[in-house]
């Protein structure tokens, strides 16, 4: 969202808001800005649990690996002597 925001001037900011004034009203923007606060709180929250269950994922399989690497090591010593 952020990148689509460098791309607009303070004339098109102005423009936009003008046109979602007319559009919805004094009354209305209070309300639509709650939503809209609220929906990005929830989006955060689910990015946040995401990443959370990825690093949980990724620990249990980084020992997973670590454990293949020393079965893998022993094996290769019993081999070779």
């Amino acid at each position: 969202m952020s990148v689509i925001i460098l791309f607009i001037s303070g004339p098109e900011i102005f423009i936009v808001f003008l046109f979602i004034l007319l559009f919805f009203g004094a009354n209305k923007i209070p309300e639509i800005a709650k939503a809209l606060g609220k929906g990005v709180r929830e989006f955060k929250k689910a990015a946040d649990d995401i990443k959370k269950e990825m690093n949980n994922v990724g620990g249990d399989l980084k020992k997973d690996i670590d454990d293949l690497k020393k079965d893998v090591d022993k094996t290769k010593n019993d081999l070779l002597g």
